[in-house]
């Protein structure tokens, strides 16, 4: 329970009481399940919030939870990926622009964009609305498992992150990874999409991010989850067939 509440206490704004221990691998192993409770909460809140208003503006409510739950740490890595990462940049220019408290242009419009998506996507889910809620954040917070694994730490000892990279990831690190696997079996062919896109998005950022730096960065994780919410949320809703 301990590594569970600090990996909530280190990816969201719940308050939870004091700090627990840290422990990287941890805190790391259990992002899925930390996932699910943020997903679990804001499927609790769609359904509360379905009763008093119309779709459309449950969404956009939905989309404003996700941000707040998170404390919007996750879109400020996206902002930063967005502004170092953009045009043709040698590795260190790129990481000194995302390490700048300043968000530019071109993370503005990404973060815009995205949550945009999220919004009109989240509006057009109907079947297993709720599951898909919640299993879509479980996902999502997935994905770093695998940046971490894939990918060397960017930034070397100097960075914040670094001590998430001291021991390698092993095959038991994975194990939560089961469980939105899992629940994903109950959303009938959706899921077979849901999971070729987890795949598919997670591997093309960390090549992206491969190509692009060598390797990753809390910025760059933080836009991992980001990003493969807001396209698991469009496999979700694909087709429009209930």
């Amino acid at each position: 329970m301990n590594a569970f509440i600090a990996s909530l206490q280190f990816i969201t704004a719940i308050p939870l009481g004091k700090p627990r221990p840290f422990h990287p691998q941890g805190i790391v192993t259990h992002f899925p399940l930390a996932g699910l409770a943020i997903g679990l909460v804001l499927a609790l809140f769609d359904l509360a919030a379905a009763m008093l208003w119309p779709l459309a503006v449950v969404s956009v409510l939905d989309v404003v939870l996700l941000a707040a739950i998170t404390g919007a740490l996750h879109l400020d890595g996206l902002a930063d990926m967005a502004d170092g990462l953009y045009g043709q940049r040698e590795p260190e220019k790129a990481l000194s622009i995302m390490k700048d408290s300043r968000v530019g242009a071109m993370g503005l419009v990404a973060v815009a964009c995205l949550l945009l998506v999220k919004a009109t996507t989240i509006g057009h889910v109907d079947h297993t609305r709720f599951l898909a809620l919640v299993i879509v954040p479980s996902y999502a917070r997935s994905a770093m498992i695998f940046g971490m694994r894939f990918l060397p730490y960017a930034r070397g000892d100097a960075g914040t992150a670094s001590p998430f990279f001291e021991t390698p990831l092993s095959a038991a690190d994975f194990r939560f990874v089961a469980v939105p696997l899992f629940l994903s079996l109950f959303m009938g062919w959706r899921c077979l999409l849901l999971n070729i896109s987890f795949a598919v998005a997670t591997a093309a950022l960390i090549i992206m991010y491969r190509k692009k730096l060598g390797g990753i960065t809390g910025d760059l994780l933080g836009a991992m989850t980001e990003i493969v919410e807001a396209v698991l949320f469009l496999a979700v809703c694909a087709g429009g067939i209930p």
